[in-house]
């Protein structure tokens, strides 16, 4: 099963509000989720962002894939892909915590 990291929208019309969420690839934006890692309010001024880096680290490393809207709110938190390369030599990127 093929898990990705994305938005879930909840509140109204012009009153968005977000969890991000780990769930199967294959289900639609608001299907039933694996797991609630943070919320996002972008309305707030400045917006708010919460999540649970910890739990999203896990994930990352294990394989799941965040939108791109979900790489740039994790940018923003300091989570970043960085290049690391392994005893042979040979490069492969791991996500990690900036400092």
């Amino acid at each position: 099963m093929a898990v990705s990291i994305r938005l879930k929208m909840l509140g109204t019309k012009h009153r968005p509000c977000y969890r991000i969420v780990a769930l199967d690839s294959r289900k639609t934006r608001d299907g039933k989720t694996l797991e609630n890692l943070g919320q996002y309010a972008p309305l707030k001024q400045p917006a708010e962002l919460e999540i649970r880096e910890e739990e999203i680290l896990k994930l990352l490393s294990e394989g799941a894939v965040p939108s791109e809207t979900v790489k740039n709110l994790l940018r923003q938190k300091g989570i970043v892909k960085v290049p690391q390369k392994n005893e042979k030599g040979e490069v492969r990127f791991v996500w990690t915590k900036r400092a």
